[in-house]
């Protein structure tokens, strides 16, 4: 479950049940949820509990991220974007405009 030390954005989890959320087990979906609609505050957060090594590692396996996350996640861990597993799929979808 989350800690009530651990007091995230109210929008971050809509259609998650907060009791059932545990942090540690659903990790890359916190870290994921977090990297594409958290706040800096969420951003903080998750750096204070997991670390930059485990959020790292997480990242490096998520299958879908928004492009500014992956843009954001490569920078702050000093990883090429391409080693994320996302990358790929990102590459993969054709867009008709891109912004």
């Amino acid at each position: 479950m989350i800690s009530d030390k651990l007091s995230f954005s109210k929008n971050l989890f809509w259609d998650a049940d907060l009791s059932e959320l545990d942090i540690e087990k659903h990790a890359p979906y916190v870290v994921g949820r977090v990297l594409d609609y958290g706040s800096w505050d969420d951003w903080l957060l998750i750096c204070q509990y997991y670390g930059m090594d485990k959020i790292k590692s997480i990242a490096l396996g998520i299958r879908s991220m928004e492009r500014k996350s992956l843009s954001f996640i490569a920078t702050a861990t000093n990883t090429p974007e391409n080693q994320f597993r996302c990358y790929k799929l990102l590459q993969s979808k054709n867009l008709h405009w891109y912004f």
